[in-house]
């Protein structure tokens, strides 16, 4: 099949032409997102590979449906970015990726928070300039804080678990309290309480009607 595959970054061709190597498939890569500007790009494709960036309306929508497209390939767990109804009314199908490897999320989060904490960002310009004083670069032990998390699925329930590695207090806000969760004696509260008692809140929740702003 030929695929326009629309935001290419060097990683992307590299993955994409590697698992392509045994595939009949005639991959064409495309810098710039997709778009109602950039759709004529797609003309002649019956499938284009996109990413969280492109723009996926009801107008980008139907202007690639026009030029051929079929069928529309995203590569992202998530589809938000893509108007179900207009791609429903104009018979495209959409695949999209299950899911990410939740400890590399979860990990990173983890990573993201002790770098904040220890302000290593800041560390590493300081020492860079020969500047090894402490000043300002002090952080807090994550032993015995309490740290919220709002979305306890696959990625918050591991996260969680770090977490309580580092002996951190748990505290859990979802509409579906995880077994796991509870299982290392994360507390579900009500959203205000979670925030009020938090030292740390990390979010793990889709975008959502419920969860928008």
């Amino acid at each position: 099949m030929k695929v326009a595959v629309f935001s290419t970054k060097s990683y992307d061709r590299a993955f994409l032409e590697a698992a392509n190597v045994d595939r009949a498939h005639e991959l064409v890569f495309f810098e710039p997102r997709l778009n109602l500007e950039t759709s004529v790009l797609a003309a002649g494709f019956p499938a284009a590979c996109v990413f969280v960036n492109d723009l996926l309306d009801a107008k980008t929508l139907k202007a690639i449906s026009q030029q051929g497209v079929r069928l529309l390939a995203l590569r992202s767990a998530g589809f938000n970015h893509v108007d179900l109804a207009a791609a429903a009314d104009l018979d495209l199908t959409l695949l999209r990726v299950p899911a990410y490897s939740p400890y590399a999320v979860a990990e990173y989060a983890v990573a993201m928070m002790l770098s904040l904490n220890r302000r290593i960002h800041r560390a590493y310009n300081r020492v860079r300039e020969g500047n090894f004083a402490l000043d300002g670069l002090l952080g807090f032990d994550l032993k015995g804080k309490t740290v919220g998390i709002i979305g306890t699925g696959k990625i918050g329930a591991i996260t969680a678990k770090i977490l309580h590695g580092f002996g951190c207090r748990l505290l859990g806000y979802d509409v579906f309290p995880n077994p796991d969760c509870k299982a290392i004696e994360m507390e579900y509260v009500s959203l205000p309480e979670l925030f009020g008692a938090s030292d740390i809140v990390s979010l793990h929740c889709p975008m959502t009607a419920e969860t928008y702003h």
